[in-house]
């Protein structure tokens, strides 16, 4: 701190919330802007604490490195949200905006409460001029309410909000930050509303290209991290949905991603076949799209995009069922290890990852599941609380196939290729079965070993008459 009291600030970065955005958003900002102050809060007290320690809260490539550059310089973490407003120049509010449980829109609609919770406390603790800049993912013209809640409660205060959705890929987050595609702000088309967006346009312009940062209307900009996403997602149902005839028509799920993705109208990312997309943005993003349609009367519209999660969902059901099925019409008693539990590699999160759902299904079929993943055990058990007894955990990949019936492949990690394969087969039980969720493995190798493979949208190779 002592080094923070020599130094003078251009000005004061504040950021409310201290999770999957804020965090690495804010880390990037003070990297590359040392001479502005750059403060995350939260009301999560452990998770400051962790923040400020040599063990931060999330896993991310190269967050870490970043984080103990700047921190103590221009970034610091507190949970002093009352004296961080006081002082910010600019606010990024990046609370959590969850699928609501509860009342209208429930499964669909966005729960804004801790982003309202959060206006408020702007309103009770500013003492001048502020730009809020929303950073959380939420629905199209939810500035327009913040608008409101600020100028009801102004004060003489000017507010001006902008919207700068993140396009984060979890896993590569560090990188997307440094070397992004585009970054988008949203704001209004007036003299004050464009001065804030410049304001917003110059910190990304340390180091991002000029051509790089988009500007839109405040509306274009909220409702274009909702379509983003929606986009993303539909390729992925789309490549599953032809994955599972595929599997019936003897063709190759790989071969005609390939051939389909040569076409530069198309493009080949997100067209690898899996169990389905996990993850905190895709799955609430989408309905949330569907509520905000069918608010609108647009019914067509929104069961379109409802069939995105719908889809997702069969391929989970259909992982499951083809276990069952190729394993004699019964799981029960036997051991299933499970290799990764996070939604993708390269991360510890476990929100919305299939793995839920599959174990949940197994142990619905009286299944015993082993399950290893490198980052997020500890998140698994607190997903699969209530299931003391019928699932383990082990760090160690080879401890979780000990004695196995099959092996199901969640997690796309890359140790995961490089595995003696030899080894594990010794290990489990006869006649073993790896069902691949991610197409990675050497499917021709496996099956020389011993295996009964089965890969997803591909003819299984088995040693079954």
């Amino acid at each position: 701190m002592e080094e923070e009291n020599r130094m003078e600030f251009k000005k004061n970065i504040l950021c409310i919330g201290a999770g999957y955005v804020g965090g690495p958003t804010m880390a990037a900002i003070a990297l590359k802007c040392p001479e502005l102050r750059v403060e995350i809060v939260d009301i999560n007290a452990e998770r400051i604490r962790q923040w400020n320690s040599g063990d931060i809260p999330i896993f991310e490539p190269g967050l870490d490195e970043i984080v103990n550059q700047v921190r103590g310089k221009n970034l610091f973490f507190s949970t002093e949200i009352a004296e961080g407003i006081k002082k910010a120049d600019i606010i990024f509010v990046s609370v959590n905006t969850p699928t609501k449980t509860f009342g209208e829109g429930a499964g669909m609609a966005s729960d804004l409460q801790h982003w309202e919770n959060t206006a408020h406390a702007i309103v009770a603790h500013s003492q001048g001029d502020k730009i809020i800049v929303e950073k959380s993912t939420l629905p199209v013209r939810t500035a327009e309410a913040m608008e409101r809640i600020l100028k009801a409660n102004r004060r003489g205060i000017r507010f001006e909000v902008l919207s700068n959705p993140e396009f984060l890929a979890e896993g590569s987050a560090v990188i997307d930050l440094l070397e992004p595609d585009r970054v988008l702000i949203g704001a209004h088309r007036t003299p004050e509303g464009l001065a804030a967006e410049k304001e917003l346009v110059d910190i990304y312009a340390h180091w991002i290209p000029r051509e790089k940062i988009i500007t839109t209307n405040l509306w274009s900009a909220e409702l274009s991290k909702l379509v983003a996403n929606a986009f993303l997602a539909q390729r992925i149902s789309s490549v599953n949905a032809i994955s599972a005839l595929c599997e019936k028509a003897d063709a190759d799920i790989s071969e005609i991603a390939y051939a389909i993705g040569s076409d530069s109208r198309i493009g080949s990312k997100f067209l690898n076949a899996s169990i389905g997309f996990g993850g905190s943005c895709f799955q609430k993003d989408i309905l949330n799209l569907v509520y905000i349609c069918k608010s609108y009367g647009l019914t067509e519209v929104a069961d379109y995009w409802e069939m995105v999660v719908k889809m997702n969902e069969y391929q989970k059901r259909r992982f499951v069922q083809g276990i069952v099925r190729e394993m004699f019409n019964t799981i029960a008693g036997k051991k299933i290890a499970l290799f990764g539990f996070a939604f993708k590699a390269n991360t510890g999160d476990t929100r919305e990852s299939p793995a839920v759902q599959v174990t949940r299904d197994l142990l619905e079929e009286h299944a015993y599941v082993a399950i290893t993943d490198p980052q997020a055990l500890e998140n698994a058990k607190q997903d699969l609380q209530g299931t003391d007894g019928r699932v383990s955990y082990e760090v160690d990949p080879y401890n979780a196939a000990e004695d196995a019936f099959a092996i199901a492949v969640i997690t796309e990690w890359e140790e995961y290729r490089r595995l003696d394969f030899e080894r594990i087969y010794r290990s489990m039980k006869k006649p073993a079965f790896i069902f691949d969720g991610r197409n990675i493995l050497d499917h021709g190798k496996l099956y020389e070993i011993g295996f009964n493979v089965y890969p997803i949208g591909k003819k299984p190779l088995t040693h079954f008459e």
